[in-house]
């Protein structure tokens, strides 16, 4: 039998696996990953460093839907603006995988030279050093919050009647739809502002 013209395994087909398993359950293995493309467990080792390896390439291709030109706006904080809305829609776009790419080391040349094109405009817009990575990760935290509240449901809130929370119950009628981009907005605004007394301290 003639070899396949496209390959049963490559890091592509790897990464885009390992994704769809988590879109649907939140959690991969490297068997469950074998058994859907076809192949042996074995023969994916052959090709990535391991779970370790897969999580960094699941971080890259979560990540490369980050418009990282955002970075290269001005000032300072309309790219820092620009930078994590982007984010927050790469992520919510697989809510999934926040907690396991929160929870390991990141390894990914392509995402941290990310992080290195951030903490250089924040350093260019005159932060202290000290402060650099503290606004970086606080925005962070605001970032995938808010990607995850965007996979919730618009109705969060199950009030069994209006009367024995009736101020929580208007409240929420007042609110109206795009809860969760209004409040991302919100708290977007309130850090920069921060970040801005930060800046001129």
């Amino acid at each position: 039998m003639g070899r396949p013209r496209t390959p049963l395994l490559d890091r592509e087909r790897i990464t885009t696996t390992a994704l769809e398993l988590i879109d649907e359950q939140g959690e991969f293995s490297v068997p469950q990953i074998a058994r859907r493309l076809g192949v042996q467990t074995g023969s994916v080792y052959h090709h990535v460093d391991g779970r370790d390896g897969i999580v960094e390439l699941l971080r890259e291709r979560v990540a490369s839907a980050i418009d990282t030109h955002t970075l290269s706006l001005a000032p300072w904080d309309a790219a820092l603006a620009a930078w994590a809305r982007s984010y927050r829609a790469a992520f919510a776009a697989h809510p999934k995988a926040i907690p396991l790419l929160t929870t390991s080391p990141v390894r990914a040349p392509r995402v941290l030279e990310q992080y290195e094109r951030a903490v250089t405009l924040l350093q260019d817009a005159g932060f202290a050093l000290p402060d650099v990575m503290p606004v970086i990760i606080a925005l962070e935290n605001l970032v995938l919050g808010s990607a995850l509240d965007l996979a919730a449901p618009e109705a969060m809130w199950e009030l069994p009647d209006d009367t024995t929370t009736p101020r929580l119950a208007a409240a929420l009628d007042a609110v109206g739809e795009g809860r969760a981009d209004r409040a991302f907005e919100l708290a977007l605004d309130a850090f920069l502002a921060h970040a801005r007394a930060l800046q001129g301290a």
